[in-house]
C-alpha cells in the first residue's frame, strides 16, 4: 500500500479545504518526549515519494523532510515532554501534542485526516484513519515531520545525558537502552509512568 492524495482531493472537490494530515511518533519510548506534526501539503506542488516514515531508512526521511518543509502550504510541529506524559498518561499527551501541532499551523484548517482511531478534539471536522500514514500522504507527510524532528531532538539529549545512547535508540526499550538503565539508573528524561520493576531502586522514582 502507498499513501495517495485521493482523500484530500476528493474533500478538495467538496470544496473543504484546507486538509491537514496529522500523525505522532514517541507513544512507545522509556525515555524522551511524545510530539506530532501537522502537514497541509500544496496539491499543486506534491512532495515525490512520501509514505509512512517506518518505511524509510534515516536518510531518505532527512531527505523527505526538507522536500516537505520545502513544498507545504504549512507545517506545525509539538511535543510533550517526559514529566507532562507522566502527568496527564500517553494518551492524553499524545492528544495535547496533536492539538498544539494544528494550532501551530499558519492555515487555519477545515479537516483534518488523523493517523490512527483515537481523534483529538480539534476546530474542525475530523476523521480518523486506521494505519493513515500508508494511506493519506498528507498523514504520511505529518509521520515523517514528526518522526525527524523527534529523532533530532533525541540526538540533542544524547549530548545532555550520555551513556544512554538516546541519539542510536531514540528512547525505546532496546537491550543496549535497558543495558545502560541498569548501570546508569534514569535520567530526569525517563518516563516514570513506563518505569520498568528495575526503575524502583532508583531514588528517582522513589
Amino acid at each position: 500500500m502507498t499513501a495517495h492524495f485521493e482523500h484530500e482531493a476528493a474533500l478538495r472537490a467538496r470544496k473543504i479545504w484546507p486538509v491537514v494530515g496529522i500523525d505522532e511518533v514517541g507513544r512507545g519510548p522509556l525515555a524522551g518526549p511524545v510530539c506530532a506534526a501537522a502537514v497541509i501539503l500544496d496539491p499543486d506542488n506534491l512532495p515525490a515519494g512520501v509514505d509512512d516514515s517506518k518505511k524509510l531508512n534515516a536518510i531518505r526521511r532527512e531527505q523527505l523532510y526538507e522536500e516537505i518543509m520545502a513544498r507545504a502550504l504549512a507545517v506545525g510541529f509539538a511535543s510533550a515532554s517526559a514529566a507532562e506524559i507522566d502527568a496527564i498518561n500517553i494518551r492524553q499527551a499524545t492528544l495535547a501534542c496533536m492539538r498544539r501541532a494544528t494550532a501551530a499551523l499558519s492555515l487555519r484548517p477545515a479537516y483534518a485526516l488523523v493517523d490512527g482511531s483515537d481523534p483529538p478534539r480539534l476546530n474542525c471536522e475530523v476523521r480518523t484513519i486506521v494505519k493513515g500514514d500508508s494511506i493519506s500522504l498528507s498523514i504520511a507527510a505529518a509521520s515523517i515531520i514528526a518522526k525527524v524532528t523527534r529523532d533530532r531532538l533525541m540526538a540533542r539529549l544524547d549530548g545532555l545525558y550520555p551513556g544512554y545512547g538516546f541519539g542510536r535508540h531514540a528512547g525505546y526499550a532496546t537491550a543496549a537502552h535497558r543495558a545502560a538503565l541498569d548501570a546508569l539508573g534514569p535520567c530526569p528524561v525517563h518516563r516514570r509512568s513506563f518505569a520498568p520493576e528495575r526503575f524502583k531502586q532508583f531514588a528517582l522514582f522513589d
